[in-house]
Formats: structure tokens, sequence, C-alpha cells
């Protein structure tokens, strides 16, 4: 049986690397799950304290003008970015809006101590284009009264009704009866089979 040597210049560089792989190999880098972070408001900020399930976020700062882009929930929290020029609306940043701010209706929202500036709202959204009827072809189904008087109803002449004073005369029942003729049918067609038997013979 053959031996198999390893020669010692091949075992100490093999101990070598297997030693320098164990102590002086780059660690590999540890990866942390990505956690969800709530940014900390930075300056003012606002902070919902509606008794509503929620708070509407707008384009801009009117419920009528404006469409919702979010909500708001109590205790909820976002930088203020300013107000509107009466006030009754703030600023705040809210990210996926347009231009990543939205507006909140001010009597909703409690507002930490500081001036904010006055915030110009963003321009109107165009309302879409209604519909409208050609009025040539809605002419086509104007309908114009005429003045043809419609005919009155007249009632129908009165029906007369005849009456008889007297029952009218019974007619003289000259028809045999029923009975008889069937009698006579019978006799006469018991004769002919009688008569056919014996001419038969």
């Amino acid at each position: 049986m053959k031996r198999f040597w390893i020669h010692p210049p091949i075992l100490i560089t093999l101990v070598t690397l297997f030693a320098y792989g164990i102590f002086f190999a780059p660690s590999s880098p540890t990866v942390l799950a990505q956690q969800a972070e709530t940014p900390t408001p930075q300056g003012m900020y606002i902070t919902v304290l509606s008794d509503e399930p929620f708070a509407n976020i707008r384009m801009g700062p009117s419920s009528s003008i404006y469409p919702k882009v979010g909500i708001l929930y109590p205790g909820d929290t976002a930088p203020a970015l300013g107000r509107s020029p009466g006030g009754d609306w703030i600023q705040i940043e809210y990210p996926g809006a347009p231009n990543n701010a939205g507006w909140v209706y001010s009597p909703l929202v409690r507002v930490s101590p500081g001036e904010l500036r006055i915030a110009e709202p963003p321009p109107t959204p165009v309302p879409p284009a209604t519909a409208t009827i050609d009025p040539t072809f809605a002419a086509q189904f104007t309908i114009v009264p005429t003045n043809v008087r419609l005919p009155t109803f007249t009632p129908p002449p009165s029906l007369v009704v005849p009456s008889y004073t007297q029952a009218p005369a019974a007619a003289p029942n000259n028809n045999a009866p029923l009975a008889v003729i069937i009698i006579a049918l019978t006799v006469l067609g018991v004769i002919g089979f009688l008569l056919s038997l014996f001419l038969r013979r």
C-alpha cells in the first residue's frame, strides 16, 4: 500500500491560509431589518385633536374647491409649513400629495408655539368639462304648442229599452217526439237486417 505524504511547504501554506481566513477575514456586514421611522417634525408642527375619526388633508385651503389627498388620525403629528391668509387652514408636509404638501382645517389641530408664515394656496384645479347639447340638434325635438282646440266630449244618445206588455203567444208544437223517431229508425234497421239474412240463403 502506497502512502500519501504532504510536503512540508504545502502543509505550511495551507495552515497559514486557514488561520488567515479565521482571524483576519473581513466580517460580513450585519443587515438590519428596515424599520418604519416616524420623522420628528423640525420646527413647528401640528397635532390632530379632532373628535372625528380622522381629519381630511386637502390639496388647498378649501373643502369645496380642492380635492382630498389623504387623512390624519387623532394624535398624528406633521411638520407645519405655513397658514392661509385668514388662518383657517394650516399647510403641512404630507408625502404623496402634490409638492409633498397638504392643507388641514385649523380647528381640527393644535399648532406648536411659534409664528407660521403665510403660504400661497395652489392654483384651483380645473373642473372637468361638462357635456353640452348641440343647440341645432336639440331644436329638432322642441315641441311648439298649437292653438288647435281639442275635441270636446259629446255624450251618446240615451238608449231606449223596449218593454213588452203581453207575453208572446206560444207557437203550436207540431214536431214529433224524439223518442218516436228513434224507435221508428230502430225498427227499420232490424227489418233491414233480417231481410239481408234471408236473402243470403
